[in-house]
């Protein structure tokens, strides 16, 4: 087992990495920026080193320093979390070049499952349903449109390097495709560097529903059921629950053995995700692997009692799995509590907390760095902190979250926690009647009191 593991992130995530280690009886090593010195994840670790000053590629995306670091403490591991260099093939590399365990998936697996044109003819070889589009990235204008023609329209253009919603774009009509082509590939040469795209078509009303899978050094995987994103913002999750209003037991199974297959296909080893598109028929489609933990992978832990963090130190010291398949008894839904005003467009509000209480009670998770004096800087992602409620069924897991965000007070700044007590309340959301398209339809009650 690992006697040091230094976190190569920030915020809540290296908070949740650190308590962990704390109760494995493994040394943690926190790095931050010079923002972050003041975050409780820097507090609670055995030992912090500064990494550089506020902006990401100065510090959290720095390899180098995050060696040095790891070199100067002798951390023999590096738990990436999530976002940052947590699918970096480069970081893995290095890692493994300085005999550190990098605590995600090998430079390899990253490589062939990051890219997302190459993940999508991976599952095809496995076995595993894949949306019917290009084979591979479109190499012109005139193959993209050939391409849209042979699948029929709506389609979806998308960077092969994206990620985030960028480079994406919905295309209805054939003569709207032109335009489409030129600003998605503009949008990721800049954000990604890449110009690179592909295409697929259009699944229409359709939900995102995710696998937790974990896999061993032996190649042997299981899954740990579903979770459902399809609340999201411009492709980004507001809300989790699972298990899935939308799921049957017949859906849970196939798509169980659908990920189990892909997982054990490519023999792949930590905690990771194979994501779904399902449409309304509840055809379900691969849709990319996420080489890391989630966001979200609290709601799983509490639905199966499982730390999702102590099996992904395990099997990165070699444990292998128990290879079981879990269904989930509980229902678990969880907030992602944003410092963003939802009355202005979710527009950003960094600033001080001046005042925070946070809920309770049973049932009641908060997993936040946050505290009453804590400045949210305008630095980094916007998320501050995330809120999950567990009961019996999905009705007194809803009541349960209304009774915590209304329980949930910050002041000082702005925060989504108003947009979550509506949403609680929206009649299609109590119905688990929602897609991937929610919120274009979604507007705040400006007559609710903040």
């Amino acid at each position: 087992m690992f006697k040091k593991i230094l976190i190569a992130n920030r915020g809540e995530i290296a908070l949740r990495i650190i308590r962990t280690c704390r109760e494995m009886g493994i040394k943690s090593v926190a790095v931050y920026s010079t923002a972050d010195e003041e975050s409780l994840h820097v507090r609670f670790a055995d030992e912090a080193v500064c990494i550089g000053p506020a902006p990401s590629h100065l510090s959290y995306l720095k390899m180098s320093n995050i060696i040095a670091a790891a070199e100067i403490t002798n951390a023999d591991a590096i738990h990436p979390g999530y976002g940052f260099l947590s699918e970096n093939a480069k970081f893995s590399k290095i890692c493994q070049e300085h005999g550190i365990k990098f605590i995600g998936a090998s430079p390899e697996m990253i490589d062939r499952m990051g890219d997302k044109a190459s993940a999508k003819a991976t599952m095809k070889a496995a076995g595993v349903p894949t949306v019917p589009g290009s084979e591979g990235i479109l190499e012109s204008f005139e193959e993209c449109e050939k391409v849209a023609d042979e699948i029929g329209y709506p389609v979806m253009l998308k960077a092969t390097a994206g990620g985030g919603g960028k480079g994406m774009r919905a295309v209805w009509k054939k003569e709207n495709l032109k335009k489409a082509w030129d600003s998605a590939r503009q949008e990721s040469a800049a954000a990604f560097g890449n110009d690179g795209m592909y295409m697929e078509k259009l699944i229409e009303e359709p939900r995102h529903i995710e696998i937790q899978i974990v896999g061993d050094s032996n190649g042997q995987a299981c899954h740990l059921s579903e979770r459902d994103c399809s609340i999201q913002r411009r492709h980004q999750k507001l809300t989790e629950e699972t298990p899935s209003p939308f799921m049957t037991d017949k859906l849970r199974t196939e798509m169980g053995d659908a990920a189990v297959k892909a997982a054990e296909f490519i023999k792949y080893e930590g905690a990771g995700t194979i994501e779904f598109l399902v449409d309304k028929h509840r055809n379900f489609y691969f849709m990319e692997m996420n080489t890391r933990i989630q966001v979200e992978h609290p709601i799983t832990e509490q639905v199966i009692d499982y730390d999702l963090i102590r099996e992904q130190i395990l099997v990165a010291a070699g444990i292998p799995i128990s290879g079981k398949n879990y269904t989930p008894k509980l229902h678990s839904i969880e907030c992602r509590i944003n410092a963003e005003d939802p009355y202005n467009d979710f527009r950003p509000s960094p600033g001080k907390i001046n005042v925070l209480h946070a809920p309770g009670g049973h049932g009641v998770r908060l997993d936040t760095h946050v505290y009453a004096g804590y400045t949210i800087v305008p630095n980094y992602d916007s998320m501050i902190a995330k809120l999950i409620t567990t009961a019996q069924t999905r009705e007194e897991a809803i009541s349960k979250m209304k009774r915590a965000l209304d329980e949930f007070v910050i002041e000082g700044i702005k925060t989504t926690i108003p947009f979550h007590r509506q949403l609680m309340d929206h009649p299609d959301y109590i119905a688990g009647n929602y897609t991937t398209a929610f919120m274009d339809t979604f507007k705040m009650d400006e007559t609710v009191e903040d």
